[in-house]
């Protein structure tokens, strides 16, 4: 009995304490009203929803509907408000009631995504822990013409080819086009792989890919061990066509950050061919107006909102753009590419007919273009590849007339083997990447016509042979290539030497 007698004694005591908490805290409590404006579902289609009754609402504002699924609000009409579904609308109904957030779409920023897989959200699908901290919007406005700088730092590929003739600065937004399965991913992927030690961030988002596809990238990724310095974001062909639009603008967020940190960044849009086609499924549910191949009016301003984001700062630290486009038989006129083009500050074009003869990376020399690359390049490569584009380009246009079976003189048969050799010396294979020094190594054998002593089967192994002997016959050269110096006359000749050193072993 006594026992029990204690047991009640101690519950009355806690109860009372408790008690006197509770009243302690409500005589201090001021009820407040909050008001709180709730809408109705009126219709739901594949993507996206109508809802009356937020009268209040403002652009972009998240919706929230039952069970935590989001939605962004697009039109905003006198009796109702158009949404874009973030989730899928299959558990979504006509009847239910919808709560307004008060805030636009963020994602989450920070160095924690480094290495991780996420969503157009933000939420990883690595398996990961959930990212937090720091939350930013993800339409934010480009940097203004006065906090710009110049671009000036050259963003080396390690693809010859692109380096040589096609160059890319950082800060730069260079567009990859062309047809489906012709190796546009494979060049974003060497250029990221290749900034593995240089300590720039690289973000790759995927829009609207298969999964399988993107698997393939992170494992690549993995594999060259260039995830630790990467962000990828991910909205595939199952997602909703809301995520497809939001992800290269959640990515570009995630990027600024780093950007803004004086860091620089790359960021691949793989494609906007499909962000284009999301946003053209929406504003037609959306019955908004459309235009030419009925995409809507806007079109063009919801990719230069995008590209104009990635810039050279004046405070540090730079944004390289490489966005790609797919097109449809070899057509660069049609209505999106014409719209990149005019954006981007150049583009890589890749030949369906190069990459069926093997030429690979199929990089069409003639209609690509760097439009400020140039002035960041090495100074070595202008040295040594001032004249290479138009020598291929003189090769190109006489390998035309010379399959028609012509008698060709002496100095245009000279001028095919050498064109021959170029192009030869510009094949590279997928994930070789081949660093700065050595690539001077082998255009100043290129341009100057020592390549041409040597059947054409043979360049590549002397090309290998250049780039595994250069750094170790040559340390002082390889670094003050590397330091941005120019070449000394001395140089070219210690760099022709070697190159006709080696032809000798390989002969």
């Amino acid at each position: 009995m006594n026992m029990e007698t204690d047991e009640n004694k101690r519950l009355q005591g806690a109860v009372a304490g408790n008690f006197a908490a509770i009243s302690q805290r409500l005589e201090g409590f001021q009820p407040q009203l909050r008001f709180e404006e709730i809408g109705t579902v009126s219709f739901v289609g594949n993507g996206i929803a109508r809802i009356k009754g937020l009268s209040h609402v403002k652009s972009e504002e998240l919706i929230r509907f039952p069970g935590e699924k989001f939605a962004i609000a697009f039109n905003l009409d006198p009796e109702e408000v158009a949404v874009v579904m973030l989730d899928k609308s299959v558990e979504i109904k006509a009847g239910q009631e919808v709560r307004r957030t008060g805030r636009v779409m963020d994602v989450p920023v920070g160095e924690e995504l480094l290495g991780r897989v996420v969503d157009a959200t933000g939420w990883p699908l690595d398996g990961g822990k959930p990212i937090n901290g720091e939350r930013r919007p993800i339409e934010r406005v480009a940097p203004g013409i006065m906090d710009r700088a110049p671009v000036e730092v050259p963003l080396q590929t390690g693809i010859l080819v692109v380096d040589s003739m096609i160059p890319i600065g950082r800060g730069q937004r260079e567009l990859i086009l062309g047809d489906r399965q012709i190796g546009k991913t494979a060049i974003a992927l060497d250029a990221i792989i290749n900034q593995k030690d240089k300590g720039l961030v690289c973000v790759y988002c995927a829009i609207g890919q298969q999964q399988s596809a993107v698997a393939r990238v992170i494992a690549q990724l993995r594999k060259y061990e260039a995830m630790d310095n990467c962000v990828v974001v991910v909205s595939t062909g199952e997602d909703t066509p809301g995520l497809n639009f939001i992800a290269p603008y959640s990515a570009t967020t995630m990027a600024e950050y780093f950007m803004e940190k004086g860091r620089d960044v790359l960021i691949v849009y793989d494609d906007l061919t499909h962000h284009a086609n999301s946003y053209r499924e929406l504003s037609l549910l959306l019955r908004r107006p459309p235009g030419r191949e009925a995409f809507p009016g806007d079109i063009f301003y919801i990719h230069s909102r995008l590209l104009e984001r990635s810039t050279h700062l004046k405070s540090g630290g730079s944004l390289t753009a490489l966005p790609i486009i797919e097109t449809e038989a070899q057509d660069i006129s049609a209505y999106i590419p014409t719209n990149l083009i005019s954006i981007t500050d150049g583009q890589i074009y890749l030949s369906p007919k190069l990459f069926e003869e093997g030429i690979l990376p199929a990089v069409d020399v003639g209609k690509s273009v760097s439009r400020v690359g140039g002035k960041s390049q090495l100074p070595a490569y202008r040295d040594v590849s001032g004249n290479l584009r138009l020598s291929y380009s003189q090769f190109e246009e006489l390998e035309t007339f010379a399959r028609f079976g012509t008698r060709l003189d002496a100095e245009t048969q000279k001028t095919l083997e050498h064109g021959r050799h170029i192009r030869e010396a510009m094949l590279q294979p997928q994930f070789e990447s081949i660093q700065a020094p050595e690539q001077i190594a082998i255009l100043l054998a290129t341009t100057t016509g020592v390549l041409d002593e040597i059947p054409l089967d043979e360049v590549a192994s002397v090309k290998t042979r250049i780039i595994k002997t250069f750094s170790e016959r040559l340390p002082e050269l390889h670094t003050r290539i590397q330091s941005s110096e120019k070449l000394t006359h001395e140089d070219r000749d210690m760099l022709l030497n070697m190159s006709r050193s080696l032809l000798k072993v390989e002969k």
